[in-house]
This record gives C-alpha cells, structure tokens and sequence, in this order.
C-alpha cells in the first residue's frame, strides 16, 4: 500500500509509534524513526533487522525548527523524498490541577503540541515542493471528552485536532492531506502493567469488549498515509471500540 513511499514517525521507537514504523515497512515504505535518544532509536532499529536498507534513524530535539529541518532533510537526502509524516511522539499526565506547576503543564504543551507544529512545519516545506504528502496525528479520545485529572494532556490534543483541521484547510492546495488518529484505551508497556482486575474493569466500558492493541492504531495510520484515503483530509478518525459514544 505504501510501496515506493518514505515515512518519518515520531515517538517511532516503542508503543504504538513502532506499530506504525512495522506497518509501513511491511507495506513497502522507507521509514525514519524519530526518537528523543539515540539509544533507543538504535535499539528500535535492531528490531527490524529484516528490513535494513529501508529504515533509518534521526533523534532531533523536536522543540528546536533547525535540527527538526536539518533532521528532515536527511530523510529526504537518503531515500528521495519525504511523502508521510506520523507525528506520534507524546507524553501524558495524571496530576491534579492543584498540584500542577507550570513547568509540567509547559512540558506537555513543548511535546504534545509546539513539537507537532514544529515538525508540521517542516514537512510541510519538502512535501509542497515535491508535489504533496500526507500529515496525520496522534490525537486521543480524550481530545474529546477530557479526562478528571491531568488537563494539559486532553488540552494539548483538543488543540491538535483543532490544528489538524486548520492545515487541512490551508495544505490541501499544495495536495497534502492532513488527518488524526484519536486512541482508545490501548495496551501499551502502561497498560500492560496495570493489574489484570483493572485491565478487566477498563474493558468491559468499551462496547466491543476489548482495549486497543497497538496494531488497531496503525492500521489506522496505514489507511490514512495510503492512496485508498486520498481523498479524506480534515478528519480525526477514533479508533476506540465505541468508548464515550
């Protein structure tokens, strides 16, 4: 579906970014993955042995627009050209409002949002001169309906969807599409270690009786970043059982 294709995914090297990075390799793109350390973007890349020649690794500051550029181009430069970027990266929060500092709301906001623009931005830059791309992000369910502690995590993803739409809007002249992907509950390494009584709990509120596996998130960027979504932009596509419908 994407053969011919080269991907950069932040947050790319664990969870559900790395289900992506699997995905689009499997289905015949180049693949960039996009970590916060070179340790574990090395490791990442250990794991896909099979497809060497095809997958490579950057680690930018994803706050800084000049190592992003410079980390971008490099993609270009190695495979050809930069048609899909997943902006995955993210980081969460469970703090109550009264004991939020300023510093962990900004975190968030620096991760979850200022980073998906910065990267945005970039991208964006190489794909209109290519011709066009596709863009898609990591928005949540809670992006919304929010959530009862933590409101920097759901702020910051209620702002990518309203940022998803409005690149929608001003990219699709250069012929890039722009889309999210909003996550249910999923089994990640949180998850996963979460008690099996809980994991029962948490599932049985979602109507097809079952959290998320990391692969139901990247087929859903699999469709987006492909040819058969070539004519949808704009759209924050929930892919969370029916959970809060």
């Amino acid at each position: 579906m994407l053969k011919g294709k080269t991907a950069i995914v932040t947050g790319g090297t664990r969870g559900i970014g790395f289900s992506i990075v699997k995905r689009y390799l499997e289905n015949g793109a180049n693949v960039a993955i996009a970590g916060s350390r070179q340790e574990s973007v090395e490791k990442a890349m250990e794991n896909l042995g099979e497809y060497q020649g095809r997958v490579m690794g950057i680690w930018p500051n994803l706050g800084s627009p000049e190592e992003v550029a410079e980390a971008f181009a490099s993609v270009k430069e190695k495979f050809g050209s930069l048609d899909i970027l997943a902006n995955n990266a993210g980081i969460s929060s469970r703090t109550s409002l009264y004991d939020y500092t300023l510093e962990e709301f900004q975190k968030i906001v620096d991760i979850n949002l200022t980073a998906v623009f910065i990267c945005s931005q970039a991208a964006a830059r190489i794909m209109k001169d290519q011709g066009g791309g596709v863009i898609i992000n990591t928005s949540s369910m809670v992006g919304e309906y929010g959530q009862p502690s933590g409101c920097g995590y759901p702020a910051t993803k209620f702002a990518v969807n309203g940022l998803t739409k409005s690149l929608a809007r001003e990219l699709a002249k250069d012929h890039i599409r722009v889309n999210a992907v909003a996550p249910g509950v999923t089994r990640t390494d949180m998850v996963a270690a979460l008690p099996k009584e809980m994991v029962e709990r948490i599932s049985a509120g979602i109507p097809l009786g079952r959290m998320g596996e990391p692969l139901d998130i990247a087929n859903a960027y699999l469709y987006l970043a492909s040819d058969l979504a070539s004519y949808v932009t704009g759209i924050t596509l929930r892919v969370d059982g029916a959970a809060m419908t």
